[in-house]
């Protein structure tokens, strides 16, 4: 078992590859197994490995509380598809820039006025670029199939209802009209949205508040950003 070397593309394409019908390493939460491929790689995986970005993105952002996570670290060679075995090179120490790793304080026993000059510019560099971190926002891109009572109803109107609704955290796309039968017309409508600010819920709830067009929405397609 393994990915080659996850420090080369090849490696990379592996990984993207085994991650295609999966969201983690192993089981169906993040755990050791993902921290521990994870810290082998040398960055983020290119924009076409689609589903290596995706993980890669989902776990970085577990990165504070990592040590919590369930399971055990086990060598790199015990994780991946059968039939592929582990050839990547473990990284110098010296190299690791990893955030836990940083030493703040140093190690030697008597301090003076130079060692603790190293120790604040050391905690003033580690603090600067723990601000320039953007947080993560969780998105999801939804499709909304919305409903008429009848081949009546205005759609341009039920249209320019749904769209008037304005949140925070939500961005409306692209919209069609599709035959439903006996005349009748859906409304195919996309948004994005902060998984934190908006809900498929809400959207309901202020889209069938317009009764006088609205008979019913359902969430035709749901997917994480």
């Amino acid at each position: 078992m393994g990915f080659g070397d996850l420090k080369t593309p090849a490696g990379l394409k592996v990984l993207n590859e085994f991650l295609t019908d999966k969201s983690y390493i192993e089981g169906y939460v993040p755990s050791q197994a993902d921290i521990a491929v994870f810290d082998a790689l040398s960055g983020a995986p290119s924009a076409d490995l689609c589903h290596a970005l995706r993980w890669y993105n989902h776990i970085k952002s577990y990165q504070k509380e990592k040590g919590s996570l369930p399971g055990v670290k086990k060598p790199l060679g015990q994780y991946g598809p059968a039939g592929v075995q582990d050839t990547t090179a473990a990284a110098p120490a010296a190299a690791d820039e990893d955030d836990d790793d940083i030493d703040l304080f140093g190690s030697d026993e008597e301090e003076d006025e130079e060692s603790k000059k190293i120790k604040e510019e050391r905690l003033a560099a580690y603090n600067a670029k723990k601000a320039k971190k953007p947080a993560l926002i969780a998105k999801s891109s939804i499709l909304l199939d919305v409903k008429p009572w009848d081949d009546e109803t205005d759609m341009t109107k039920l249209e320019e209802c749904v769209r008037s609704i304005q949140l925070d955290g939500l961005v409306w796309g692209q919209s069609k009209l599709l035959p439903v039968g006996y005349g009748i017309k859906k409304l195919q409508i996309a948004c994005v949205v902060e998984d934190d600010k908006v809900g498929t819920d809400q959207l309901e709830e202020l889209i069938t508040a317009f009764e006088d067009y609205v008979q019913s929405m359902d969430v035709a397609a749901f997917n994480k950003i």
